[in-house]
């Protein structure tokens, strides 16, 4: 069995990101699994608990679909806070891009925070999405979303090119480097 990480430190917020099918989901879970007291928050779950009225963030989304996009990120960020306020390690998980980024990472209370931006090429995301049995992609495309991820995210934190990593060693590249690399707020 691996090393539990972050034993002896006081409980931090992992935030990973990134477009559609970068592997978000599988590499929150395992990092989740490595931590003493792992929690790992998948975002898109605040989404899906609205029954009635929900806008999907799509292109050119509407005042609506940002405001609950906005309040989907102020849901996990509060209760990340509770998680590490109860002794938990935080590994949230969601596609926040762009210049909301910054205000998703403004929102969170408890430090540290580090930050893993998954950047695999679109080849990989398109093989990836391929392979899944959920679709991901409709009206957007991978191009689009990778755009916004390069040209409108914040460089900040870890950014990673998971292209020919497997889940296992992109893990291992993160417990490695992110407390250097990855650290947005100590």
């Amino acid at each position: 069995m691996e090393e539990k990480i972050n034993s002896h430190e006081k409980p931090a917020i992992f935030i990973i990101t990134g477009v559609m099918a970068s592997g978000k989901s599988t590499i929150a879970q395992l990092l989740a699994e490595r931590l003493k007291k792992g929690v790992h928050l998948r975002g898109d779950t605040f989404r899906k608990m609205i029954v009635t009225g929900r806008e999907e963030f799509l292109p050119n989304p509407s005042q609506e679909a940002i405001r609950q996009l906005q309040l989907r990120y102020q849901i996990s960020a509060s209760v990340a806070d509770m998680y590490v306020s109860a002794g938990f390690h935080v590994v949230i998980q969601d596609i926040i891009v762009g210049p909301l980024l910054k205000t998703f990472i403004d929102s969170i209370k408890s430090s540290p925070v580090y930050l893993v931006v998954l950047s695999p090429n679109e080849k990989t995301i398109k093989n990836r999405e391929a392979s899944r049995e959920k679709t991901g992609y409709g009206l957007w495309t991978v191009a689009e979303l990778k755009r916004m991820l390069l040209e409108d995210t914040p460089k900040i934190g870890m950014w990673l090119d998971t292209s020919a990593l497997s889940p296992q060693e992109t893990v291992e590249d993160i417990v490695t480097k992110v407390r250097f690399e990855g650290l947005i707020r100590s």
